[in-house]
C-alpha cells in the first residue's frame, strides 16, 4: 500500500544534508549493504537532489531497512511524501522530495543499476557522505581559522602600538 503524506517545510541546504545522513545512519543501523549516494546534478533533468541506495539480505531485512529510515527521519520531522515496493520487498522506494531512498534486493540493484543510469550523479559511499568537511586551507598551509586568529592579533597589536 502507498502512503502520500504531505511535508511540513522546506529544508535548507544544511539541513537537507543531515537528513540524508539520518536516512543513511538508518540504513547502517540495520546492516544494509553497499550503502551509496548519488549527488545529482542541478541541470540534469533530476526530480532530487540526492538518491540513498542500499542493498538488503533479504525481504524481510528489505523491509526493516525502510521501516527503520522512516522512524529515524519522522523522529526528525521529515515524513515520507511516497512509498513503493514494501510489501514485494524487492526495490523500496521511499520519496522525501529533496531526497529519495531505495532498497534494493540485490538482484534487483544489478537488474535496475540506477548508478549506470545516472553516470553523470556524483558518487559516494556512506563514510564519504558522513564525513565532516575539513577546515579551508589559507595561504602556506595555515587552516583559515589560524589565519583569521593571526590577523586578529595582528590588529591587536597594531591598535596598542597606535595607543603608546
Amino acid at each position: 500500500m502507498d502512503v502520500t503524506i504531505e511535508q511540513s517545510f522546506m529544508p535548507t541546504k544544511n539541513s537537507l544534508k543531515q537528513q540524508v545522513q539520518e536516512a543513511i545512519l538508518a540504513c547502517q543501523d540495520k546492516q544494509a549493504e553497499q550503502v551509496t549516494i548519488l549527488e545529482l546534478e542541478k541541470n540534469s533533468g533530476a526530480f532530487t537532489d540526492y538518491f540513498v541506495m542500499c542493498s538488503g539480505t533479504n525481504p524481510r531485512q528489505i523491509q526493516a531497512i525502510a521501516d527503520a529510515v522512516e522512524e529515524r527521519l519522522e523522529q526528525v520531522g521529515m515524513r515520507v511524501t511516497h512509498r513503493e515496493g514494501y510489501k514485494q520487498a524487492e526495490w523500496v522506494l521511499l520519496d522525501y522530495v529533496d531526497f529519495v531512498v531505495h532498497v534494493f534486493s540485490e538482484k534487483a540493484r544489478q537488474f535496475y543499476d540506477l548508478e549506470r543510469l545516472w553516470k553523470s550523479a556524483k558518487r559516494m559511499d556512506a563514510a564519504e557522505f558522513l564525513a565532516k568537511p575539513r577546515k579551508r586551507q589559507a595561504a602556506k598551509g595555515r587552516s583559515v581559522d589560524a589565519t583569521v586568529e593571526a590577523a586578529t592579533d595582528g590588529a591587536r597589536k597594531l591598535a596598542r602600538k597606535k595607543k603608546a
